[in-house]
């Protein structure tokens, strides 16, 4: 029988994955001004970060989505937010995207900590 817990975990698994998603799509159809949005801030070698970056957001979003292998994934986009925070978000104007940062780096760390839950391609059907 389905449990409430177990289908809001699900849930909360896709809310948190869908801006690592929505980003990376937004890379890859404007790239050219990602590439010159990263290269203000001073990031070197900006075509293999965004590559990167594009990789790490959409795998890791996928794992964490599908529930297989999710603690792996959501470790890759802990410590990449943690990068892309610490590069772009620390100045004054970016306050709010400071703090969006810090509340998607909370649930990762929740979902770091207590796995992907029933509903995952990891469950064996017991509760985790």
């Amino acid at each position: 029988m389905l449990r409430t817990d177990d289908a809001l975990s699900l849930v909360g698994r896709l809310f948190l994955a869908m801006i690592f998603l929505a980003a990376a799509f937004g890379k890859i159809t404007n790239f050219d001004g990602t590439l010159r949005y990263m290269e203000s801030h001073g990031m070197p070698a900006a075509t293999f970060f965004c590559l990167a970056a594009i990789a790490v957001e959409t795998l890791g979003a996928v794992s964490v989505i599908l529930g297989y292998k999710t603690r792996w994934g959501a470790s890759a986009l802990a410590l990449f937010l943690v990068a892309a925070t610490w590069v772009f978000h620390t100045a004054p104007d970016q306050r709010v995207h400071l703090l969006k940062n810090l509340a998607i780096l909370g649930g990762l760390l929740n979902l770091i900590s207590t796995g992907p839950g029933p509903i995952s391609l990891e469950s064996s059907g017991k509760r985790s």
